[in-house]
């Protein structure tokens, strides 16, 4: 039996880096309750993988990096349109006036 060679893709998109990885199926097994998994694309950062989308191996690479950069557009970024409004009671407090010391001015106060 052969054995399984990864595929690696490294896309650039809106000036940053993303690296894929395909992983090689996984029969059931129902002894560690463990559902089948498909040949999948797996995006790699930061030493931790996310499962993106399954692998087919008769597609055209061209057409398998344009669906990665699809995911990529769809999942790693926000539409500014899409951002929320700043909520109308967060506006800046006012500065406090500095005292000379934290009890208070001292005038007035009958020393000790």
């Amino acid at each position: 039996m052969p054995l399984y060679k990864p595929q690696q893709r490294h896309i650039t998109v809106r000036d940053r880096k993303f690296h894929f990885v395909s992983y090689e199926a996984h029969p059931a097994d129902p002894r560690r309750d463990a559902e089948a998994e498909p040949e999948m694309w797996y995006l790699m950062r930061a030493g931790r993988r996310w499962a993106v989308m399954p692998r087919l191996p008769d597609q055209q690479v061209e057409e398998t990096d344009e669906k990665l950069r699809i995911w990529a557009e769809e999942h790693a970024f926000t539409d500014e349109d899409e951002a929320p409004e700043p909520a109308a009671d967060a506006a800046p407090r006012p500065r406090r006036l500095r005292r000379d010391n934290w009890w208070g001015p001292s005038e007035g106060r009958q020393a000790s």
